[in-house]
């Protein structure tokens, strides 16, 4: 055989051999990537905790994720839930956002955290998340909105006596979440009943009282 053919020939099996090496590394990288959602629920655990609270009762629970077409529909799971409607709340959201069925049903950052919850006497809630909700949420009214959505509908579903929503980023509140949607305002929850109408007086009768 030929200098050059030897030559040539150690060329291609050094070729083929980084190749393996390659193609390796590359079956390694696509399994980590595969196994991501798990490596979040962990790092979710540690950052975010499970609340429970010594009323907590097994409970199917109805949490709202993306559906597609940027619409989000109820996924019915089990839930230790307390009866404490501020701890309730608090576990409902934590669902939603540290456990999405799919990564494609995730309506919120995966970073996002609930900084805190407080309900005031006329049952207005205020959720207060971290600067990841803002920041990491898309841009644009439909993605803006689907997130909106998905919080309001968890809880109103799960939460009943909350009449309506105010979300703060940090403590404070921002006028948008992402430059679309408006957060200076109030999203409707669970609006109270319309108290019934008075009777009308039946015709001829006398208002004036009996004597």
């Amino acid at each position: 055989m030929r200098k050059g053919t030897k030559i040539a020939l150690a060329a291609l099996v050094v070729a083929l051999v980084i190749g393996a090496i390659s193609f390796v590394g590359l079956r390694r990288r696509v399994r980590r990537l595969q196994q991501e959602p798990t490596d979040e629920q962990e790092r979710q655990a540690v950052i975010a905790p499970p609340i429970s609270t010594p009323t907590d009762v097994e409970m199917t629970a109805s949490i709202y994720w993306a559906a597609g077409a940027n619409k989000t529909a109820p996924v019915q799971v089990q839930l230790p839930l307390s009866a404490d409607p501020v701890q309730r709340a608090r576990q409902v959201l934590q669902a939603l956002i540290t456990a999405p069925p799919t990564p494609g049903q995730r309506t919120l950052p995966a970073d996002t955290e609930l900084l805190g919850f407080y309900i005031l006497p006329d049952g207005t809630a205020i959720a207060d998340f971290s600067d990841a909700l803002a920041t990491e949420t898309p841009s644009g009214i439909l993605s803006e909105q689907e997130a909106v959505d998905s919080i309001c509908q968890t809880l109103a579903s799960n939460v009943p006596s909350l009449r309506r929503l105010k979300i703060l980023i940090h403590g404070q509140e921002a006028e948008t979440l992402a430059g679309h949607i408006d957060l200076t305002g109030f999203f409707d929850l669970n609006p109270a009943s319309p108290a019934p109408a008075t009777a009308a007086a039946a015709p001829g009768a006398s208002s004036s009282p009996s004597p």
